[in-house]
C-alpha cells in the first residue's frame, strides 16, 4: 500500500470556516515578505497571490487591496486592473505550466461559495486533460503534485520574466 501526504490539508480543516476577525486578504499584502504571502505581483489596486487552498496546482487569486464584497462596488481603475491581472494570471499559469485549459471566475458571497464573502477575489485554476480522478470523487481528497513553496517560486520567476519583456 502506498500513502498519499497532505500535510497542507489539517490547516484547511481546522480553519474556522466564516472567520470574524482581520480579513486575510488585507492582512497578506501588509506583509513585510511576499514569498511568506506568497504574492507573485502587486499591482497599484490589486495583488496576484498563490491560493492556500488550491483546487488544483497553480490556483492564482487575483485581489483587490481594498475590501470590497461584489463587482458592482469596484470603481472603473479597479474593473479595469482586475482584468488586466486575471489576464496577466493566465499568462503565467500558461507559460509556468502550460496546462490545457483554465476554470476562471468568482464566488460572490456565502451562498455562492465565497469562503471569505466580504472580500471578493477571481479564481484563475489551470486545468489539465483527465487531471479530474477518483480521489476528489471518492475520498473527498485532491492531489497537488508540488508544494506551495515550490509552485509560489516557478510561479514568481515567470511573473519577472513577463514583465521583463514588456519592458
Amino acid at each position: 500500500m502506498q500513502h498519499l501526504h497532505a500535510y497542507w490539508r489539517m490547516d484547511y480543516i481546522e480553519t474556522p470556516k466564516n472567520p470574524a476577525g482581520p480579513d486575510p486578504f488585507t492582512a497578506l499584502p501588509a506583509m513585510a515578505d511576499d514569498a511568506a504571502a506568497r504574492i507573485i505581483h502587486r499591482g497599484q489596486l490589486h495583488y496576484i497571490v498563490l491560493n492556500r487552498f488550491p483546487y488544483n496546482a497553480g490556483h492564482l487569486l487575483v485581489v483587490p487591496f481594498r475590501e470590497v464584497s461584489d463587482l458592482p462596488s469596484l470603481t472603473p481603475p479597479e474593473r479595469d486592473e482586475l482584468m488586466a491581472l486575471i489576464v496577466f494570471a493566465q499568462e503565467v499559469l500558461q507559460a509556468a505550466l502550460k496546462p490545457d485549459g483554465f476554470n476562471i471566475g468568482f464566488n460572490l458571497g456565502a451562498a455562492a461559495g465565497a469562503g471569505i464573502p466580504k472580500h471578493l477575489h477571481a479564481h484563475i485554476v489551470p486545468r489539465w486533460t483527465g487531471d479530474t480522478n477518483f480521489m476528489p470523487v471518492l475520498g473527498q481528497t485532491r492531489v497537488l503534485p508540488q508544494s506551495l513553496d515550490i509552485m509560489y517560486q516557478r510561479l514568481h520567476s515567470v511573473v519577472s520574466e513577463l514583465l521583463a519583456r514588456r519592458a
